[in-house]
């Protein structure tokens, strides 16, 4: 059975008094009802989060009616702040290079209702699951990327986002280091996975490294991607323990497990608004 309707308020601003009241009495004075409520205040930086649920039909009106009329508190409030309709699916644009693990687990949750998403294509700079993606029913892209064509292909790949109204863009394994443009154009809106070995083991074979060094713990970050390469804000993370009898091909299963289940995790917090950004960290409402 559906979930009934939700419109979805998140913001953060600078803390005051005053804050919680001034929303929840505008939510109550409309006749809203909140079905989850959730709020934080940042001792350090003196910064307020807040996520709020609310029954469309509790509404005598729309959302573009409820952005209105919470605009004026916005401001008095100096609040960054957005407000989504549950009934307006996101739309994800998937970029992928030659490993699958990631793709095929977000197609699955796709098909299977479990990530309710629009996925209007899928970008990659190999050819290898045109036939795979299209079988889905899913347009593929084919952009090749090489060190003379960056600028051109980055800026197709932007075209082609920009075509088909995309909201969010994800980094699905995809090998290449995307274009400053792109990272300050789409702020809080690009999201990418890595292991966890960094910045200790870079370049080639990192888990093959990480055997070598005898580690014991194997894990995944999902984070907002920015101009300075995988230090962008964390959305999140997860570890799994191994020892002296793991092989490096079943470190690199597990690992393959651990990133598309920490990727999925983190896609479905930023496409249900429970992520806020503040500087280069995150509150997230799970």
């Amino acid at each position: 059975m559906a979930s009934a309707r939700r419109y979805t308020l998140s913001l953060s601003c600078p803390d005051r008094v005053g804050i919680v009241a001034a929303v929840a009495s505008f939510i109550a004075g409309h006749k809203g009802w909140i079905v989850e409520a959730n709020h934080h205040a940042d001792e350090l930086s003196r910064h307020f989060f807040m996520r709020q649920e609310i029954l469309a039909n509790s509404l005598d009106f729309g959302v573009e009616e409820l952005r209105a009329r919470f605009a004026p508190i916005a401001t008095e409030f100096k609040m960054d702040w957005r407000i989504s309709d549950s009934a307006v699916k996101k739309r994800v644009v998937i970029l992928v290079s030659k490993q699958q693990h990631c793709l095929y687990d977000l197609l699955a949750r796709w098909q299977s209702k479990e990530l309710d998403i629009e996925i209007p294509c899928v970008i990659s700079n190999h050819a290898t699951f045109k036939g795979f993606v299209e079988w889905h029913g899913i347009p593929f892209h084919h952009v090749a990327v090489n060190p003379e064509n960056k600028p051109a292909a980055y800026a197709e790949v932007q075209r082609l986002f920009e075509a088909v109204s995309g909201d969010t863009m994800v980094l699905a394994r995809y090998m290449q280091i995307l274009s400053p443009k792109l990272c300050r154009d789409y702020p809080g809106r690009i999201i990418n996975i890595h292991h966890s070995f960094l910045p200790s083991f870079v370049g080639a074979k990192p888990y093959h490294q990480a055997y070598a060094r005898g580690v014991k713990l194997i894990g995944a970050t999902c984070h907002y991607v920015t101009e300075e390469l995988d230090q962008g804000p964390i959305i999140e993370q997860d570890v799994i323990r191994i020892d002296h009898s793991d092989a490096p091909e079943d470190m690199v299963r597990y690992g393959k497990d651990i990133e598309k289940t920490v990727l999925a995790r983190g896609l479905r917090y930023h496409l249900e608004d429970r992520v806020l950004t503040h500087g280069n960290k995150t509150v997230v409402f799970r």
